[in-house]
């Protein structure tokens, strides 16, 4: 599978690369930056934003949908390219930042999001949306390793363990937020202030930064430009993460929708779906890609990504713990507001409440993990938050019913947010703990990469779940219903699953004085129980991969060790 293509390549698998070359000693953060707990909140505010973005559209994707008349081709674009775009240029801009400064970098990515956001905002047509969801991808993959290298390069001991505390915290926490502020901005103003919010936003996080951040860099790297890494990484990341979010609505591996892209169809009548191509595709740019980096570390050329740096043990199994986390987190985030609109019948600001228990849980926990930490060992904290995380999963799934309220799905979802908040902070810590600050700003884009291709991988595969849970069980919910044709009975199916459960809050709100008539009611619980019980198995899934995750945090936990602060390049 694609997404195990960065991690999986470590050094068993290649020639050993020279080493960068030794950057000098660097100050102590308090020499260095007298400002840096306000930097560091300026920085946390860089990423909200960005995080805050990648969750805020969906809740107004409907209303944004009628008012410009996108098609679904469109609909499914205006997410998809953001993700894209973020995704292939995560690791480019890492490695840019490190040559010509992150500060810098940093705060070209926020004029470039905001210049993206005002476009947005602005749109009248499906490209013209669609296009400034491209720039603010880009400006997104500029924005967000540039705050972790930043905050790895400025913070030392106990100090740091702090700052990667609350970088946690709001990289866990921005992300359950979304649904609830892009719910009130619609409805209370107008979908287009879900864009529109992050010029002021910008604005005082450009003021901020000029005030408190410093500037830094990383290891100045050998000759040459990595144009080819750039291409081949941007191609195969872009397409892996095309084929996980679109993978169940064009087709796993027989189409069941035509895709049209730049004039171009690829037809539902076609032998393959599209999305094995792009998977194979993908497959093979990024093997070129791993190739090509260590042909070009091994000939002393600078390179996208270090190779060495899966030389470190918790480096490597830390990011497969942060993609199965990811995975977990962005699968809830995908279901649980169906499941809470479409079957408990909330509206969407009461969706965004119950989930905002998990975002409170997070901040709450993630800003004091430090001091956890100081008597249990970080990598213990992460053990602790996975389990947390696990069991408030598992709990929410013995909860979901058709008629559950919604504070008994609120409370296992605040303890969910209290091990996120955990495991996020300090495994983020734990990642970069042992690479030296010369070389975190490749080493931070690629822990972001890896968490990108992590929030894709759940929500591809809780939606597919839930899509062939229902297209199982619905027929047979049904069938006792007397009087409802088999054709309505399969209409009724295929219009559950195809509306992600769209269709029962229609049919609730049509009462008797629908199509169905008295049989409406009847149908509509049935349908609620049927999706209830389609949620309660795929949020299994988000449980499976923290499960994992919980196996590869006790891997990262086995490979902790006592080294703290590296100062140097990391050995060949």
């Amino acid at each position: 599978m694609t997404t195990a293509a960065l991690p999986t390549s470590g050094p068993t698998s290649m020639t050993t690369p020279r080493p960068a070359p030794a950057s000098p000693p660097e100050p102590t953060a308090a020499q260095e930056n007298p400002r840096r707990w306000f930097a560091l909140g300026i920085l946390a505010a860089g990423l909200a934003m960005i995080v805050l973005d990648g969750t805020i559209v969906g809740v107004a994707l409907p209303r944004i949908i009628d008012d410009l008349g996108l098609d679904l081709t469109d609909a499914q674009w205006v997410n998809s390219l953001y993700s894209m775009i973020f995704a292939a240029t995560l690791l480019t801009f890492g490695r840019v930042a490190d040559r010509f400064g992150r500060r810098r970098i940093f705060v070209a990515g926020v004029l470039v999001f905001v210049a993206g956001s005002v476009v947005a905002g602005l749109s009248g047509t499906a490209a013209a949306l669609i296009s400034a969801r491209a720039l603010q991808g880009v400006g997104g993959a500029m924005i967000l390793p540039t705050t972790l290298s930043s905050v790895n390069a400025t913070f030392r001991g106990k100090d740091r363990a702090a700052a990667f505390g609350v970088w946690g915290a709001v990289m866990a926490g921005a992300a359950a937020i979304g649904p609830l502020l892009g719910g009130w901005l619609t409805t209370s103003f107008d979908w287009r202030w879900i864009f529109y919010v992050n010029v002021p936003i910008g604005v005082l996080i450009l003021a901020g930064t000029a005030y408190a951040v410093t500037e830094s860099r990383g290891a100045a790297g050998g000759p040459g430009v990595d144009v080819d890494g750039l291409l081949t990484s941007g191609i195969g990341l872009a397409l892996a993460v095309f084929a996980l979010i679109e993978g169940r609505a064009l087709g796993w591996w027989r189409p069941v929708a035509d895709f049209t892209v730049f004039g171009i169809t690829w037809p539902a009548t076609a032998p393959i779906s599209i999305v094995p191509v792009a998977i194979a595709v993908a497959a093979l740019f990024l093997g070129l890609f791993l190739l090509w980096e260590r042909h070009r570390a091994h000939n002393g050329r600078d390179a996208l990504l270090d190779l060495t740096l899966f030389q470190v043990p918790t480096f490597t199994w830390g990011n497969l713990t942060a993609l199965t986390v990811a995975a977990g987190e962005f699968a809830l985030v995908f279901l649980l507001p169906l499941y809470l609109v479409d079957v408990l019948g909330l509206d969407i600001m009461g969706a965004g409440f119950v989930l905002a228990a998990m975002a409170v849980g997070a901040f709450g926990s993630g800003a004091s993990a430090r001091h956890l930490a100081a008597r249990m060992s970080p990598s213990g904290v992460v053990v602790l938050g996975l389990t947390l995380e696990l069991l408030g999963v598992a709990a929410t799934a013995l909860v979901i019913g058709p008629d559950t309220s919604p504070w008994l799905i609120a409370l296992p979802m605040a303890a969910y947010g209290i091990g996120l908040g955990l495991a996020s902070a300090q495994l983020t810590s734990l990642v970069l703990r042992d690479i030296p600050a010369a070389q975190s700003g490749s080493a931070s884009a690629t822990q972001s990469t890896v968490r990108q291709i992590g929030s894709a991988l759940g929500s591809a595969v809780a939606g597919t779940a839930l899509a062939g849970i229902l297209s199982a069980r619905l027929p047979g919910d049904l069938a006792p219903i007397h009087g409802l044709p088999d054709r309505v009975a399969g209409q009724l199916v295929s219009g559950t699953v195809d509306s992600a459960g769209g269709l029962i809050a229609s049919l609730r709100d049509q009462g008797t004085g629908g199509r169905l008539g008295d049989l409406g009611p009847v149908v509509t619980d049935a349908l609620a129980s049927g999706f209830a019980g389609a949620t309660r198995g795929s949020v299994l899934v988000a449980a499976a991969f923290l499960a994992l995750g919980l196996l590869g945090a006790l891997r990262v936990r086995a490979a902790d060790g006592p080294r703290e602060d590296p100062g140097s390049p990391l050995p060949s």
